[in-house]
This record gives C-alpha cells, sequence and structure tokens, in this order.
C-alpha cells in the first residue's frame, strides 16, 4: 500500500505528474517544431548552425504572408527542410529580372537582402502556390531553381532562434506594405 501525504499517495502523484508532462510534451510539439538552419542561403539574417522554434499554428488561422520566414518540405526533396521567404502569393506573376524581383510588374523592395542574384526568370502561381527565395540570393535552392511551393508543404512560420545564446530573438519578419510598388 503507498503511503500518503496530504490525502494523496506518491505513486499517485507521480503518475499525475508523468501523465502532465507527457500532455504538454504533445501539446508543445503539435504546436511547435525545432529546426536548425544548415548552409548560408539565409545571410545576412539567419545564420548557418542556429537553432529556431516555429509556429505550426500560425498557419492554422491566417495565410502565409509575403516577407515570412517559413519552413517548408521542397518539392524536389519532400523528406527535407528548408526555410526560405516568401515572396510570392497564390495568383500572383513573379518575375525575375537579373536579379530584381517583380510582383504583378511592380518591383519588389527588399532592403533584408544584401546581393541580388543573377538569375531571370517568370512564375505564374496557383490559388494554392507560393513563391519563396533566400535571402542570400547567390546561394541559395529555393523556387527560382525548382519552382512553386504548394501550400500543404509549409510546415510553419519561424517564429524564435533559441541557439547560440547571443543570437537568442525573435525571426525577423519583413511587413509589406499593402501594394507591392509602395513597400518600404
Amino acid at each position: 500500500m503507498a503511503q500518503t501525504f496530504g490525502g494523496h499517495s506518491v505513486v499517485r502523484e507521480i503518475a499525475e505528474t508523468i501523465l502532465l508532462a507527457l500532455i504538454i510534451f504533445l501539446i508543445l510539439n503539435t504546436a511547435t517544431g525545432r529546426f536548425q538552419v544548415r548552409g548560408s542561403s539565409m545571410e545576412p539574417n539567419l545564420h548557418d548552425g542556429q537553432y529556431l522554434v516555429i509556429s505550426k499554428l500560425t498557419y492554422w488561422f491566417q495565410s502565409p504572408t509575403r516577407g515570412d520566414v517559413v519552413v517548408f518540405h521542397p518539392p524536389t526533396h519532400m523528406e527535407e527542410d528548408y526555410i526560405k521567404r516568401i515572396i510570392g502569393l497564390p495568383g500572383e506573376t513573379v518575375e525575375i529580372r537579373i536579379g530584381q524581383v517583380w510582383i504583378d510588374g511592380l518591383p519588389l523592395v527588399e532592403p533584408y537582402i544584401t546581393d541580388l542574384g543573377s538569375y531571370s526568370g517568370s512564375w505564374t502561381l496557383a490559388t494554392d502556390e507560393y513563391f519563396v527565395l533566400g535571402d542570400n540570393r547567390r546561394n541559395s535552392d529555393d523556387s527560382h531553381r525548382w519552382g512553386v511551393l504548394p501550400r500543404d508543404n509549409i510546415v510553419g512560420k519561424s517564429w524564435l532562434c533559441y541557439w547560440p545564446p547571443e543570437q537568442w530573438g525573435l525571426t525577423s519578419h519583413h511587413t509589406f506594405a499593402d501594394l507591392v510598388g509602395q513597400n518600404e
């Protein structure tokens, strides 16, 4: 027979603690994910080796928006996770002219990048497709190489850097004005 302290048995207290820990673990793993940045495709904003928490719930309540930094499964390597920035939204035409991005004929102002890519191309997005690019345009395996990203491939929105300690903080997303031509 288990001893009781204050009317509860020690075994029951341990079982309740384990059950509560399991419930919290399941809720956290459903709502969030952990991701390690690999490579330099998001420089200068995210760095190789950083660990991030991503929100899996954000896009249950709202659609991804231009400027969001997202983790996803690329169509060419579904078993892997990539991280890039959303540039083009469903229904838009994305054109890249020698590295400069144009959305529906208007130039996209992107203060978060330091170097334009040297490539060109044009993509028209369907109702459930996105166009994603790395911030390091000269070194990124992204939509300019493998095409559009289906909505179902998006895992979640990057939220918080938790490692290394000197880089702790919220992920930097960029907010664009309503009209692409009126960006900050």
